[in-house]
C-alpha cells in the first residue's frame, strides 16, 4: 500500500490562489506526480456554452460574423481598444439566447464583464478597463480571438 501525505500543502494552495488574482483567472489546475490540486475563483456564476448548441450556431453565425467584419473593416481600432489578454473563443453573452452583455451605444462602469473569452474549457470574464460609452464591437458571438487582438472600443 501507498502512503499518502495527510494534508495538503497549504503553501502550494495560497501559490496559485495568488497567481489567480495576479493573472485576472477564474480557474487554475495543477498536477505533480499522483497528487491534482484545482482553485477556482468564487464569484459571479459563469454560464457554460454546452457544444450541443453549436449545431443551429452556422445558420446564425455568418449573419454575426457580418456585422462584426463590416465595422472594423470600416474604422481602425482606436487607442481606446479592449484588446484580448488571451487566445480563446468570444462569447458575447452569459449563455446561448441571452442579452449581450454590451451594445453600442452603452455606458459601461470600469470592472463590469464585456464579455467572456472561453480559453481551455474555461470561461473568463473580461470587465471593462475604464468606465465610458461603448462605440464599436470589432468581434462576434463564437468569434476566435488572438492574444492583444482589438475586440471592443470604450470612449
Amino acid at each position: 500500500m501507498a502512503t499518502r501525505k495527510p494534508s495538503i500543502d497549504q503553501d502550494l494552495i495560497r501559490d496559485l490562489a495568488n497567481i489567480l488574482n495576479d493573472t485576472d483567472l477564474t480557474e487554475i489546475e495543477i498536477e505533480q506526480d499522483d497528487l491534482r490540486v484545482r482553485v477556482s475563483r468564487a464569484g459571479t456564476p459563469q454560464m457554460v456554452h454546452a457544444p450541443v448548441a453549436q449545431a443551429p450556431a452556422p445558420a446564425a453565425q455568418p449573419a454575426a460574423a457580418q456585422q462584426s467584419e463590416a465595422p472594423a473593416a470600416a474604422s481602425k481600432p482606436s487607442a481606446n481598444a479592449v484588446t484580448a489578454p488571451m487566445v480563446g473563443t468570444v462569447y458575447m453573452s452569459p449563455a446561448p439566447g441571452a442579452k449581450p452583455f454590451v451594445e453600442v451605444g452603452q455606458s459601461v462602469k470600469e470592472g463590469q464583464t464585456i464579455l467572456i473569452i472561453e480559453a481551455m474549457k474555461t470561461m473568463n470574464q473580461i470587465p471593462a478597463p475604464r468606465s465610458g460609452k461603448v462605440v464599436d464591437i470589432l468581434v462576434g458571438d463564437a468569434d476566435p480571438v488572438e492574444f492583444g487582438e482589438p475586440m471592443i472600443v470604450i470612449e
